[in-house]
């Protein structure tokens, strides 16, 4: 089962969507509030989860610096609201979960864009 880290900026009512359907599930607020972008990475990749962010700022992290990742999810959505962030994570566990671990996946209202950490 894949395991989700949540971050602060994506919000409590996708980690509780996540929750409720039975995935293994951490939120960032609850867990290490305040944290530096480095500190979630580090944490997510200790514990093997993919992270689910609207901070474009690991994408730097990742692949200009070389951190280490299992797998991120970035929202780059023009309507920012938790109703969208969880209608498209749900379109991504339903159509894409095999390709989530171990990759960059970037999800707009248009396109889902997947590239190899």
């Amino acid at each position: 089962m894949i395991r989700f880290l949540v971050d602060e900026c994506s919000g409590s009512k996708v980690f509780e969507m996540l929750k409720e359907k039975g995935y293994d599930a951490k939120f960032v607020s609850e867990i290490m509030s305040g944290a530096s972008d480095e500190e979630v990475l580090e944490f997510a990749e200790k514990e093997n989860r993919i992270l689910i962010t609207n901070d474009k700022d690991f994408g730097e992290l990742i692949f200009r610096l070389r951190m280490p990742s299992s797998g991120v999810i970035l929202f780059r959505l023009n309507l920012d609201t938790s109703k969208q962030k969880i209608k498209y994570l749900s379109y991504l566990l339903e159509n894409f979960q095999d390709k989530l671990q171990e990759n960059f996946v970037v999800i707009t209202e248009g396109q889902v864009r997947i590239r190899k950490i």
